[in-house]
């Protein structure tokens, strides 16, 4: 059977959990790996009981004063989850720890809840509350304040997989599974069939137990489940039982076929699944039944389709009673069925390290196999040193894996079985196989942009730490190959590139965005630790983020912003950025009679060649009107959209040109004519002077004209050599600031009336319609109107009259823009728009698309910081 025709199978892609002396999975497979017992033993001081039981006699022999405690059960982040304190007092640590969980598990899956556009379904279980009666029943008025019904579903199991569904907004299916031990394997397989018939595409599946007091000891009967002295020895001749344990753990589930498509990190394959129940065909309601427990493994393995002699790894319910683990071998034997062929399967159970969990024992034993799978290693399984004499190992496929056992992969796939056996006679048993190997993934940026967020100042801070201790544990992925040669050491770079590059994929789009968030753009693991222990202000930007849905306003800088290799590293990593500029340069080569690349991005023998050409107007428009629009594109083709834009002079052909006005084609051709038309005007001057508009008009005579008002404070006038040298002249008599700029010409002004009448012709050769997306006109400083955006008229004045970006800036953030983003090489208009009144005190957040490449950062990192920093916003 080929891929194509195989089943559809389910991924694992996300996990996080909660385990006796591990806080995380990372925690509870250091234990596991080392062969740690995770079991607290207690002195008698130590001991506690619930107040509804007689007090334990601490001198009975019977009486075993261990249990695997969960460290830290009762802590909780409740605002995090929209809650007040009085109602998390109230509520079952059990809710609290599983709401924990499943959102650390649903990061751990890259999915964010908010954003992710199909069914989320959670199916899961919790023990029976003990909490109730530590502390509710205790405190009579805490219930009496609450009230009744609220604190019994606060309290209620039967609620576990439904407060999750709310407070995370889930629509998929959310079901409360309860089948004693069983539960929470139950829950996958569930889960699994749930994703197998499209009732959800992505599931949250698992259980939680945790009982209150922690430190309560547990009797020992002969016969019984219970350990008689703390430890589980499962298989061994010495068992005698186990021991209680508390814990909590999640997976996140989808179809394969989804998950690959998605680009998810598969941790495991499930292949197969099966649930039954005993019956009653055995001694005891509470006893084992080979036959049930043989009848769902066998038909696991027959909806995985796969032959039991291909198990390499079985986790047992395992736990460790003289009666039950006879039981579960020969269950196992009968489903695998494998005639001559011995002790061909490790078997363990992590029973052994952190003891019986309940509801919560058959997800940690799935959590358990996943992990070795990941880590290509079988950790042991404690305390065995000779079989129960009623196991035949050596003439059964078994062996138990008492020892750190290495599991790598090979040319056939590693599969493991996964059992989970409750009380009254569920049974569930999943097939999982390892994660299929992914093709290589293509190269990326040599930089890239992390974000972080977080609900408040110092969760941000731990964020912070925990990604930086994340990489540092990793290792710098940039780091070298050593001995193995140069071409591996260029294959370790670029997968290192790509590990970096997954990395900041997910932090963008993986988690949900809170209010509190931090930018910074690195280029490898080593830079992104030192960075972030750092928190260098020029490289680390932080804000604090109100803004819901922001609106984006595209601010497009005129003439003067140009310069030789502007954005050239954009041009070389962007495939997007670059294939747009090669489409204006080819639409533009029989116009300008040259290629315009060769001037903008000139090699090292040719930049003051092209230095002197870029000062021509005839180039230089042409020039910034194709890296902007290709900016823009770029921005857009990244998710940022403008909702409103403004142009500087020719910065608003390029507004025109995205809102549909004019084509692309069309606009190129018009704004190379007007490029030409203005340098075929005689030369002029323009000067920019530190006065309000109206202190600026009273100097203006006939040659002079305001050419631009930038800022409330800040005028441009243009005209004649003369004119403007003796405007520059009084100026310096009354000490008031001004600078000249450098331009050829007197743009703005009676200079450029020659070209008015063979520009209206021009425009009046191509098709203009009604614009798409609104934009603030130069000419008005108010919003355009589709008779002015189509009017031959309106972009000749445009020409000539006076630019009032001062006023159009003030438009657009009366007009809701949060968000004002300079589309452009340089930071000029950015620069104007922080002078004025409006944007203050919060009025707007200001970014610039390359202005801190002026910093000394490159293009690419000018450019990914800017997208930090809009993001931030």
């Amino acid at each position: 059977m080929n891929q194509s025709e195989s089943p559809e199978s389910i991924a694992i892609v996300g996990m996080a959990g909660r385990f006796p002396q591990a806080k995380n999975i990372e925690e509870f497979w250091r234990n596991l790996r080392e062969g740690r017992e995770s079991v607290s033993f207690f002195d008698d001081a130590q001991v506690q009981w619930l107040p509804i039981e007689h007090p334990p006699r601490l001198d009975d022999p019977r009486y075993v004063k261990a249990r695997a405690v969960m460290e830290k059960p009762e802590w909780f982040d409740a605002a995090f989850f929209g809650m007040n304190p009085k109602e998390a007092e109230v509520m079952d640590p059990q809710h609290r720890v599983f709401l924990e969980c499943a959102w650390e598990a649903l990061e751990h899956a890259g999915c964010n809840p908010d954003t992710y556009d199909g069914m989320i379904g959670v199916f899961a279980g919790a023990s029976m509350n003990t909490y109730l009666f530590t502390n509710l029943l205790t405190n009579p008025n805490l219930v009496k304040d609450f009230g009744l019904f609220s604190s019994m579903i606060m309290n209620d199991g039967d609620f576990v997989p439904t407060r999750v569904s709310y407070k995370f907004n889930l629509r998929g299916p959310s079901v409360n599974v309860q089948t004693a031990c069983s539960t929470s394997l139950v829950a996958v397989c569930m889960a699994a069939q749930n994703l197998l018939g499209y009732r959800c595409d992505v599931a949250l599946a698992g259980g939680v137990s945790i009982t209150f007091p922690a430190n309560r000891g547990q009797h020992h009967q002969e016969g019984g489940i219970l350990s008689p002295d703390g430890h589980c020895r499962t298989f061994d001749a010495k068992a005698a039982g186990t021991v209680l344990g508390d814990g909590a753990g999640v997976v996140v589930l989808k179809r394969l076929s989804d998950a690959l498509a998605d680009g998810d990190n598969v941790l495991a394959v499930i292949k197969g699944t099966a649930i039954n129940n005993d019956g009653s065909v055995k001694i005891g309601y509470t006893a084992p039944s080979a036959d049930g427990q043989a009848e769902a493994i066998a038909l696991a393995q027959a909806e995985a389709g796969i032959a039991p002699e291909t198990i390499s790894y079985v986790e047992a319910h395992g736990t460790g009673t003289p009666l039950g683990d006879p039981i579960e071998i020969e269950g196992l034997t009968k489903a695998f069925g494998v005639k001559g062929k011995k002790q061909f399967c490790a078997i363990g159970s992590v029973k052994s390290n952190i003891g019986h969990l309940d509801i919560a024992a058959g997800v940690a034993g799935l959590i358990k196999t996943v992990l070795a799978l990941q880590h290509e290693a079988i950790p042991p399984s404690l305390h065995f040193e000779s079989p129960n004499p009623k196991i035949d190992f050596a003439n059964s496929p078994f062996v138990v894996n008492h020892a750190l056992k290495p599991w790598p992969r090979a040319k056939a796939p590693r599969r493991a079985g996964v059992s989970s056996f409750g009380i009254g006679g569920t049974n569930a048993h999943a097939v999982l196989e390892e994660a299929p190997a992914l093709e290589p993934t293509s190269g990326s940026r040599k930089k890239q942009l992390l974000v972080l967020s977080a609900k408040t100042a110092s969760a941000l801070e731990a964020a912070t730490e925990n990604l930086a201790a994340h990489l540092e544990k990793q290792g710098d992925l940039n780091g070298a190959a050593g001995a193995a040669g140069v071409k591996a050491a260029a294959g370790t770079a670029e997968r290192a590139l790509t590990d970096m590059a997954d990395m900041a994929y997910t932090l963008q789009v993986g988690r949900k965005v809170f209010g509190h968030r931090r930018a910074v753009v690195v280029e490898s693991a080593a830079d992104a630790v030192a960075v972030l222990r750092a928190k260098d202000a020029k490289r680390v930007v932080t804000a604090k983020s109100d803004a819901a849905g922001a609106k984006v306003a595209f601010l497009f800088p005129g003439q003067g912003a140009q310069a030789v290799n502007m954005a050239r590293e954009v041009y070389e990593t962007e495939p997007s950025f670059r294939a747009t500029v090669d489409r204006c340069c080819e639409v533009l080569k029989p116009k300008l009679g040259l290629d315009l690349r060769e001037v903008i991005f000139a090699k090292p023998e040719a930049v003051e060649q092209a230095t002197k050409l870029l000062t021509e107007t005839r180039i230089t428009q042409p020039a910034l009107f194709t890296i902007e629009y290709a900016l823009a594109q770029l921005w857009m083709a990244w998710g940022v959209k403008p909702t409103a834009m403004i142009g500087h002079s020719l910065g608003e052909y390029v507004a025109a040109t995205l809102a549909g006005v004019m084509s692309l084609e069309d606009a190129l051709a018009l704004v190379a004519e007007r490029a030409r038309l203005m340098q075929a005007q005689p030369a002029g001057a323009m000067i920019a002077i530190r006065l309000p508009e109206q202190q600026v008009k009273p100097l203006l005579t006939q040659t002079l004209a305001l050419a631009a008002v930038n800022a409330p404070g800040l005028c441009v006038v243009s005209g004649p050599f003369d004119a403007v040298e003796a405007l520059e002249r009084e100026l310096a008599a009354s000490a008031i600031p001004s600078k000249r700029l450098a331009t050829s010409h007197a743009f703005h002004s009676t200079m450029m009336e020659p070209a008015l009448r063979p520009l209206a012709d021009a425009i009046r050769r191509i098709k203009l319609s009604a614009p798409k997306l609104p934009w603030v006109s130069n000419v008005t400083g108010k919003w355009i109107t589709p008779q002015q955006a189509t009017s031959a008229d309106y972009w000749t004045t445009h020409l000539r009259q006076t630019v009032r970006f001062a006023d159009g800036v003030a438009e657009l953030v009366a007009g809701g823009s949060t968000v004002l983003l300079e589309v452009g090489p340089g930071s000029t208009l950015a620069g104007l728009a922080r002078q004025h009144p409006a944007t203050g005190n919060g009025g707007a957040s200001i970014v610039a698309t390359l202005g801190r490449a002026k910093d000394g950062m490159t293009d690419l990192a000018a450019l990914l910081t800017a997208l930090g920093e809009v993001w931030l916003a």
